[in-house]
């Protein structure tokens, strides 16, 4: 093995990756083509935002778990408020996430959202309200996953913060404890 020539990272999770991409792709696919496959706006409608229901299902419970360690979900309290929940792989199984998997993931969630916005200019340049609809429902379910995941990573950094500042005192008290229990 050649040791002077970089190692290139390939996809951890190919299957994943490819199922990731598949249906963000799919849905705005089929909104772009859907001129040549429908004449009805019920059936574009209903199609798109059924392939982007699936993209928001399999990103927030498949993908993101798989590829960056991430999970996030929001509950209503016993008080009626809406409260985030997060899950983090620990810190030694989110250091051994592939890069490859993580660009993968991050880029395709903020290219899918900004493929919606551009859409939605399309569709208010040309007067169709109603295509401006289908729009809305993709992009709102595009953005739900990136304020989660989003929200779920900087939870997850606390965390690692905060148990790395706990790991650190604790090594210093022990350290100081030993020292003087010497004495």
């Amino acid at each position: 093995m050649d040791l002077s020539q970089p190692v290139e990272e390939n996809y951890a999770n190919p299957k994943t990756c490819f199922f990731h991409v598949l249906f963000k792709a799919s849905a705005l696919g089929f909104y772009i083509l859907s001129a040549l496959f429908a004449d009805s706006f019920v059936i574009i409608f209903v199609i798109t935002v059924v392939l982007c229901a699936l993209d928001f299902w399999v990103v927030k419970n498949v993908s993101g778990r798989i590829l960056v360690g991430l999970r996030w979900w929001n509950e209503i309290n016993d008080q009626g408020e809406s409260v985030w929940k997060f899950e983090c792989l620990d810190q030694e199984s989110l250091a051994r996430i592939n890069q490859k998997d993580s660009w993968l993931f991050w880029w395709t969630l903020y290219l899918n959202a900004a493929a919606w916005v551009i859409l939605g200019l399309f569709s208010l340049v040309r007067l169709q309200a109603d295509y401006l609809l289908v729009v809305g429902v993709c992009l709102s379910l595009g953005v739900a996953n990136i304020i989660g995941f989003t929200k779920c990573r900087k939870d997850a950094k606390k965390k690692i913060q905060a148990f790395a500042t706990q790991t650190i005192a604790s090594r210093v008290s022990s350290t100081i404890q030993s020292a003087f229990s010497v004495v």
